[in-house]
């Protein structure tokens, strides 16, 4: 049935409209009072973030040699191209600590312990209440949290932050004592609870954090296991890797998303192994694809896998963002940066989404 504002139906008008980039969307609000109105109907939203999580992307955060206080998002979409876009609008110097379903969590360099959650393509974002760790213990080793996580479910629109890492009184050595902060958009209140750990966490492991079927996923340094937070009971718990996956000086091991399930891929030699979860409950690993290094062998010790989908997976070196397409077996430069004094893309690199994920 033909909508009484044109020739289009409604369902038509919104399948389109879906399809296009955040700002964009924003842009077509005023067109009319018939786009705002589906626009800004729920359904819509949810229509609108499950087409978009088909499609992941890499979200590079680039400081400028030039100026340290200045730094800008680099977006990599293999549909779309590259663009960019500033946090100009948090108002502080910050850094990008996690990703998850089109939020960013943030921390203030200049003002450890401050923590914003954004939205970096509807320009919002959120002061995160302070926490109530008692001044007198601290994280170890910095001061800052060895790991932070972003957790956002979209069909419920809220979201959980969580801070943990290896307490230290001042004056002692670290402790195995694992803190653990989670912030809960609900309530905009955190909770903190405490448990035993010996895990380590190389930097890569630690930007590499999955939200999965309720709970925070990261790889351990030993690549033996991963380390799960559920959060609905507030415990963590271990998950094996492939019994075939092993971890060493010629092998590197990476955890992902691919598909709304858990996925690690292995690159050891001139060889990338991608492996999916079949059975979470059962922790039940499937290999799915084995893709040969040879073409670009040269780059083989700096790359490093940041997202993926079954038709593609994005890669990252020290001053390029590749896409290898599954399908053709087709590899592709996506973006390049010039500058040789900026740290490897692959340092600040995340997975990245685009939605309607309101942070308020």
């Amino acid at each position: 049935m033909n909508s009484p504002y044109g020739v289009f139906p409604d369902e038509v008008i919104l399948q389109i409209l879906a399809r296009l980039p955040v700002r964009s969307l924003l842009k077509t609000k005023v067109v009319c009072k018939l786009w705002y109105r589906l626009i800004s109907d729920k359904y819509f939203t949810n229509l609108y973030n499950e087409l978009s999580v088909r499609n992941p992307m890499v979200l590079i955060q680039v400081t400028e040699p030039s100026s340290e206080s200045r730094s800008s998002l680099i977006c990599v979409d293999n549909l779309k191209g590259v663009s960019e876009f500033s946090l100009d609008f948090v108002k502080d110097r910050v850094k990008v600590r996690a990703s998850c379903n089109g939020l960013l969590c943030l921390s203030s360099i200049p003002d450890k312990g401050v923590y914003y959650v954004c939205n970096p393509l509807t320009r919002e974002y959120k002061l995160l209440p302070r926490s109530r760790e008692r001044p007198i213990t601290r994280f170890h080793p910095d001061g800052e949290a060895t790991l932070v996580g972003l957790a956002c479910d979209l069909m419920k629109q809220k979201y959980n932050v969580v801070l943990a890492g290896y307490h230290r009184s001042f004056g002692h050595r670290p402790e195995r004592t694992f803190i653990c902060m989670v912030y809960d958009s609900e309530s905009n209140k955190w909770r903190k609870f405490v448990s035993l750990q010996d895990d380590q966490f190389t930097h890569m492991n630690k930007n590499q954090v999955v939200f999965i079927s309720g709970g925070l996923h990261w790889l351990t340094d030993s690549c033996s296991c991963m380390l799960v937070l559920d959060l609905a009971t507030d415990v963590w718990r271990k998950i094996q890797l492939p019994h075939e996956i092993s971890c060493g000086v010629r092998s590197r091991v990476y955890l992902l998303e691919l598909d709304g399930r858990l996925s690690v891929i292995q690159i050891y030699e001139a060889w990338m192994v991608i492996w999916v979860m079949e059975d979470y409950e059962k922790e039940e690993w499937r290999m799915v694809d084995k893709v040969s290094l040879r073409c670009i062998r040269g780059m083989v010790p700096g790359i490093f896998p940041i997202s993926q989908n079954g038709n593609y997976v994005y890669l990252a070196t020290h001053k390029q963002v590749l896409v290898y397409q599954r399908n053709s077996r087709v590899w592709k430069e996506m973006f390049s940066v010039k500058d040789s004094s900026t740290l490897p893309l692959w340092f600040s690199a995340h997975s990245f989404r685009s939605t309607l994920f309101s942070c308020h």
